[in-house]
């Protein structure tokens, strides 16, 4: 991580995401919070930042979002970014979202979550959404993406020039 101090007063920092998106600012010092490993951006000084490992073998295995996760605890605002646009619920205890496991960005510690596969060959096949599906259950605030880094990649494509032109 990079640390910036400014000298001799203070000072403004910009930051930015790799890709179009938005950047949500998450309040540490009220919740711990849960990011997908590559949603992270910056954070103040007294926000700590731990890996928050699986809970399931078979999620880290086979989830496709890897098996390191992050988690944000302390005291202070971080700042995480996605692409596309973000989706915010607050869920009610028992309340369950299912959602293609790439869309996920941060949860409130408080909510669990489980991913599973999506069954069927056809499903894998011609669905175009992924083979797993986190399942997210508050109480809690869970972040979701309208579009993934792939999906954006995938629109853009046909703009590019390519080597066969």
């Amino acid at each position: 991580l990079v640390k910036f101090k400014p000298q001799g007063g203070t000072g403004i920092v910009g930051i930015g995401g790799s890709a179009p998106g938005k950047i949500i600012e998450l309040d540490i010092s009220k919740k711990v919070w849960i990011c997908q490993k590559s949603s992270y951006l910056a954070s103040e000084r007294d926000v700590k930042i731990d890996i928050a490992f699986q809970k399931k073998l078979g999620s880290a295995l086979f989830g496709g979002e890897g098996f390191v996760l992050q988690k944000l605890s302390g005291n202070g605002m971080a700042f995480a970014h996605a692409c596309g646009d973000l989706v915010q619920y607050d869920l009610k205890p028992g309340e369950m979202v299912k959602v293609s496991t790439s869309h996920v960005v941060a949860w409130e510690d408080g909510v669990t979550y489980d991913i599973s596969s999506v069954g069927g060959v056809k499903n894998v096949l011609f669905s175009g959404e992924g083979l797993f599906v986190t399942t997210l259950t508050g109480p809690g605030r869970i972040i979701l993406q309208s579009m993934t880094l792939y999906d954006l990649a995938m629109a853009l494509s046909p703009f590019l020039p390519s080597s066969n032109s």
